[in-house]
């Protein structure tokens, strides 16, 4: 049996993807948002997720056809309902800014993509986390806790580098936090896609995939739902603003390249986090989700510093670190479950 050690540093190290992905953001010019998101939607969701699980996984595609109608569709739709809430999150960024829409969508995210499938898990599941649970729901409320104070720094520097108005439209608080809940309670739906699809994950084990490998059959069938919205929704913005030729743009190289890029730390993310979880057995279903988003919260961080987004903002950035020891603590005490 692999040490518990190794899945709990497998998610952390997914966490250090997570938090890095956002930087090919940064790069998008010359291209369209809608033409650089279809190209990171195809290579994250879809080209990538494949071509990993086509070699770890024995014979793919027998897999996954082979795996239970009802658990292929419940996963496809739940990565479809992950696709609507980043959808919403895009949407809330104008009303409330990037800072408090960001550290929203996080706290909401870790708390229901670790509850959720607590509570939803069978009575053998559950009987066997009971001893764990007052660490998973005190380091769930400890990492909700964390992300609120590093969100409400992020917003208070905003305030002092006078950046709150995104988009130039006029802030809606109320609404702007609606959307910005229900886009993280949406999003969460990425990790209870990926726990009710076991049954794929069983399957590919039956066919010879070892125990950590087998997630990523999962992934496959739960990102086709989330491609679908995706480059829907990309789809629906070329047609609508009529920017078909952004693809052909002169020096858009660079746009590219992080754009795959960024598919590649995305989904190296996810592929990392789902065996980290899967050797976890149903605790890891729990807790190596709200770990995951949490650590990446402070890579993020870690990141904007870098690229001297802190600067001006010192009381601000004192309080980003005390969120930043609150989800360290959180972090500790899941493990500790």
């Amino acid at each position: 049996m692999e040490s518990m050690l190794f899945p709990f540093l497998l998610v952390i190290f997914a966490s250090i993807f997570q938090g890095s992905f956002g930087l090919g953001m940064k790069f998008m010019n010359p291209l369209k948002w809608e033409a650089w998101w279809l190209v990171h939607s195809l290579f994250a969701m879809i080209l990538l997720p494949t071509l990993w699980a086509y070699f770890v996984t024995p014979d793919l595609f027998s897999v996954v056809t082979s795996a239970p109608s009802e658990d292929m569709l419940m996963a496809m739709a739940f990565g479809a309902l992950w696709g609507v809430g980043g959808i919403m999150f895009g949407k809330s960024v104008p009303y409330i800014g990037i800072s408090l829409t960001y550290g929203i969508v996080m706290g909401v995210c870790a708390a229901a993509g670790g509850l959720i499938p607590l509570f939803t898990a069978d009575d053998a599941q559950y009987q066997s986390m009971i001893p764990a649970l007052p660490y998973i729901l005190g380091g769930v409320a400890l990492m909700v806790v964390g992300v609120a104070i590093t969100a409400y720094a992020g917003v208070q520097k905003d305030k002092l580098q006078a950046i709150t108005e995104a988009s130039g439209e006029k802030v809606n608080l109320k609404l702007g936090i609606i959307i910005a809940v229900l886009s993280g309670f949406l999003s969460a739906f990425l990790a209870i896609g990926f726990a009710e699809g076991s049954a794929i994950g069983a399957i590919a084990q039956e066919a010879g995939a070892i125990a950590r490998n087998s997630s990523l059959a999962i992934w496959v069938v739960v990102l086709w739902g989330g491609f679908a919205i995706n480059a829907g929704y990309a789809l629906f913005l070329l047609f609508k603003n009529n920017t078909w030729s952004s693809f052909s743009t002169p020096n858009a190289g660079k746009a590219y390249a992080w754009s795959i890029g960024a598919a590649i730390l995305w989904f190296g993310a996810l592929g990392i986090y789902g065996q980290g979880a899967t050797l976890m057995g149903s605790l890891g279903d729990v807790i190596a989700w709200p770990i995951m988003l949490g650590l990446s919260l402070i890579v993020g961080n870690i990141w904007s510093y870098l690229n001297k987004e802190w600067e001006g903002a010192k009381k601000p950035f004192y309080i980003m670190l005390l969120g930043v020891f609150v989800i360290i603590v959180a972090v500790v005490v899941m493990g500790y479950s």
